[in-house]
């Protein structure tokens, strides 16, 4: 690899010497590629027009034959053909230091390198749509050599390490992160014609809340004071809720100090929804609409394909309980059981782990969930009334003891969205997080802590209000048929590579 680098650095310095600047300050560029192939789509095999363009991209593949050569040039919107002719570039620029200027672009340009050429488009005999160039120049001479285009970048990991080379050989990865902005940019605007206002919240927190994870630690060297990056939005929505904004959002990034997976990054996107006066059934209704719309409106159909598995995402979708999935995959009744004793002698013999922190019968009915339940829900279903003990910030529900007004929404087996008939009551949201902060001094590092000044806003009062999360690159997973969380983030946390100079 040096000797390659090294044999690039001389070409930068003949470069230099031929009175070509290998880093240019600007260019002044007139058409992206896409368009030109576009425009020019009828244009007959052999013909030129007179239209002069300027373009500018980088060289993908270079071929040289004698008196003509062929560059591929790709730019953000696709690729086109230089039809580089000797007799035309030679007569239109002096020769300097006895390199004409088509010795110059075939000797001392190499594929990588960025260049901008000015000419008028040709349809080859073969036609291949082409800029037959009269004069180039060098934009940004590369040192490196890009993975071969036939193979690409066969080590995944260094796909999501040096995203930037993954990017240039793939036009895959560079769809999915084209359609992933779109899916942002389109759940802002759905959400902002329905009156929403998108507000920011805090990352620095000093206390994390809004969800049980376990935070990531800073301090803040000035005022000498311990903070958290955030693990939601949550909590400071709610006081926006309290103060009289009636439809507020933040999509932004959350922090959470967990393990690496295909489903998980400790650094993720969400979007969190609150609307007052709504209950988490129109949180339902509201979910159903925005995940379907965006769909349609970004793949033209409700209906997809992801890993293989054909995916309708028409509402409307199931809604079922916990209770009635876990028994339906388990043929275990969690209602019928008195104690904790029960529900784990019931598990044990259907074969499920038993965890020893799954204090109750609420928290063993979510275990048999995870354990059986969960990876099986591949169409789209709306998981409703969960345990009260592990939703501390969800209302009890209206008819169901010991259960909360709270669903998650899963598709391919994973959970993409999670909602709430939010807990206003102030005494009752304190006695819940009491609960929490008692497992956490127990050792329980996701167990929620007291948030002294959201209890506050809440004794201030806050109306009804319904609640929804969902998980943004999760969603992006799903439509654009990304089997990894490291496919659709752009720049992925990655454990660091042992310490050593670039080869």
């Amino acid at each position: 690899m040096s000797d390659l680098i090294e044999i690039r650095q001389e070409k930068a310095k003949a470069l230099k010497d031929v009175g070509q600047e290998p880093y240019a300050l600007r260019f002044e560029r007139t058409h992206h590629f896409s368009y030109l192939q576009n425009e020019f789509k009828d244009l007959p095999n052999g013909k030129e027009t007179e239209v002069n363009v300027s373009v500018a991209g980088r060289v993908m593949s270079r071929r040289v034959m004698g008196k003509l050569a062929f560059f591929s040039l790709s730019d953000e919107t696709g690729t086109i053909q230089l039809y580089l002719e000797k007799a035309t570039l030679d007569s239109s620029s002096a020769s300097v230091e006895g390199l004409s200027p088509f010795a110059q672009l075939t000797d001392l340009v190499d594929v990588g390198d960025w260049i901008g050429v000015t000419g008028i488009l040709r349809r080859t005999d073969r036609g291949e749509l082409s800029v037959k160039a009269h004069s180039w120049t060098m934009l940004s001479k590369s040192l490196r050599p890009l993975p071969d285009k036939w193979h690409g970048l066969t080590d995944v990991e260094k796909r999501y390490r040096q995203r930037y080379l993954d990017l240039i050989v793939s036009p895959q990865s560079k769809e999915t992160f084209r359609k992933r902005a779109l899916i942002v940019s389109a759940i802002r605007r759905w959400l902002d014609d329905r009156g929403f206002l998108e507000i920011e919240t805090p990352v620095l927190q000093s206390e994390a809340g809004g969800a049980e994870a376990r935070p990531f630690v800073t301090h803040h060297n000035t005022l000498d004071l311990p903070l958290y990056l955030r693990i939601a939005t949550e909590l400071h929505l709610k006081r926006l809720v309290v103060g009289g904004f009636q439809r507020v959002y933040e999509l932004g990034r959350i922090f959470r100090n967990e393990g690496v997976s295909t489903r998980h990054n400790p650094e993720f996107t969400s979007v969190e929804i609150y609307e007052a006066f709504s209950d988490y059934l129109d949180m339902m209704n509201l979910t159903e609409e925005l995940i379907s719309s965006i769909c349609m409106k970004n793949l033209g159909t409700t209906k997809i394909v992801y890993q293989e598995k054909q995916i309708d995402l028409t509402p409307p979708w199931r809604r079922s309980t916990m209770h009635d999935l876990v028994e339906e995959f388990t043929g275990i009744d969690f209602t019928v059981f008195k104690n904790r004793e029960e529900a784990a002698t019931a598990m044990d013999k259907a074969g499920l782990e038993v965890p020893h922190k799954a204090d109750s019968v609420g928290r063993l009915l979510n275990e048999a969930f995870e354990q059986r339940v969960e990876t099986s829900l591949i169409q789209p279903t709306f998981v409703m009334d969960y345990p009260i003990e592990i939703s501390p910030l969800a209302r009890k529900h209206r008819s169901k003891q010991g259960l909360v007004e709270r669903f998650e929404l899963f598709i391919v087996g994973r959970e993409t969205a999670n909602a709430f008939s939010e807990l206003i009551d102030p005494i009752d949201q304190r006695n819940r997080l009491e609960l929490q902060d008692a497992r956490r001094d127990s050792g329980d590092l996701e167990a929620h802590g007291i948030d002294e000044d959201f209890l506050n806003a809440l004794e201030v009062g806050m109306p009804p209000t319904g609640g929804l999360g969902i998980g943004i690159d999760r969603l992006v997973m799903l439509l654009t048929d990304s089997p990894s969380i490291r496919d659709v983030i752009a720049f992925p946390l990655l454990r660091p590579e042992s310490k050593q100079k670039p080869s």
